[in-house]
């Protein structure tokens, strides 16, 4: 496995993060633990959840999967970098009319808490914001995240779903305060997703944010069955979609077959090519999906391949303003 700083922190994490927002869910827990115990054992120590995981009626319940993996022993918390969210609804009447989907401070010191014990751990490394909210300044923001940074239950703090301003705002506000400010942002990033190309992945890269890929195989449409799916899988719910894309998607499958590698390791090793990019997120529903996917990170694509999919999937050409003005 190979690892990299993420962002301008000096916390080194595996170049892929295991995704867990099927455990509970499309995951029995009994699987849910082998794939964590097989990650370890791969040298994938970067674990992505949320609080919200889980599915409706069923808010925490991916948390409380981890946390009482974590409670076997064997090292496991320790060697795990592990990074939650906070911003949606988690559905307790207790919230009252702070429940639906925020970031005030009253509700981050409540859902870390809650996080905290569903986990079975004291801290959290990551502690992200799963997406904006522009109610709340950051006077707010920076004052509840530094409050428990100090009181050791946070390390680093991320963002999710933040636009390319947002992450500028954000250090702006944190500098003056002496405050690390945001060490990573959370973002869809993918062969068919590359508007963050423009704004998101400059402003991360010049303001020492490491970036983390959510959805890399956008849904499935880039993992290779999109198109001839199974009957009653998650691609055959996409297949509208997928034909959309048909062009593209058999183009794709094509260059693969020269190149002796999956669609789907190709999509995720293309996201690593990007000098913003600390990881992309995998979320494997079986243990043989995870083992297929740690060849990702020997995959390199040369120049001559680079150009071959900026053909297949354009990007929006490159930077702003560049992209669109001289």
């Amino acid at each position: 496995m190979e690892y990299s700083y993420l962002g301008k922190s000096g916390l080194k994490v595996s170049r892929l993060c295991l995704g867990t927002m099927n455990f509970g869910v499309d995951t029995d827990e009994k699987e849910a633990y082998r794939i964590m115990d097989a990650a370890l054992d791969a040298g994938v120590t970067f674990f992505d959840t949320a609080n919200v995981y889980g599915g409706v009626g069923g808010r925490g319940k991916t948390e409380e999967i981890i946390g009482r993996w974590f409670s076997q022993g064997g090292g496991r918390r320790e060697k795990v970098v592990l990074a939650t969210k906070v911003y949606g609804d988690m559905e307790d009447p207790n919230d009252g009319p702070n429940a639906p989907r925020g970031l005030s401070a009253y509700k981050i010191r409540r859902h870390l808490d809650a996080s905290l014990k569903r986990l079975q751990t004291d801290h959290i490394e990551l502690y992200q914001m799963h997406h904006v909210d522009r109610n709340v300044s950051w006077e707010e923001l920076w004052g509840v995240f530094e409050a428990q940074v100090n009181e050791g239950k946070i390390g680093y703090i991320g963002s999710s779903n933040f636009a390319g301003r947002d992450l500028v705002k954000a250090q702006y506000e944190a500098k003056p305060r002496h405050f690390l400010g945001l060490v990573s942002e959370q973002h869809k990033y993918s062969l068919l997703c590359r508007l963050p190309e423009l704004e998101v992945l400059p402003a991360a890269e010049e303001h020492g944010i490491g970036v983390i890929a959510w959805s890399p195989l956008d849904g499935g449409l880039l993992g290779g069955n999109a198109l001839n799916p199974a009957q009653g899988s998650r691609s055959a719910r996409n297949q509208q979609r997928a034909e959309n894309h048909r062009q593209q998607l058999e183009s794709f499958g094509k260059l693969c077959k020269e190149l002796g590698e999956s669609e789907a390791n190709v999509a995720l090793a293309w996201t690593l090519v990007h000098p913003a990019m600390t990881a992309p997120i995998i979320g494997p529903r079986t243990l043989e999906q995870f083992q297929n996917t740690l060849r990702v990170v020997d995959i390199k694509l040369d120049e001559a391949v680079l150009q071959r999919l900026d053909e297949i999937f354009p990007g929006p050409g490159g930077d702003a303003p560049k992209a669109y003005a001289w």
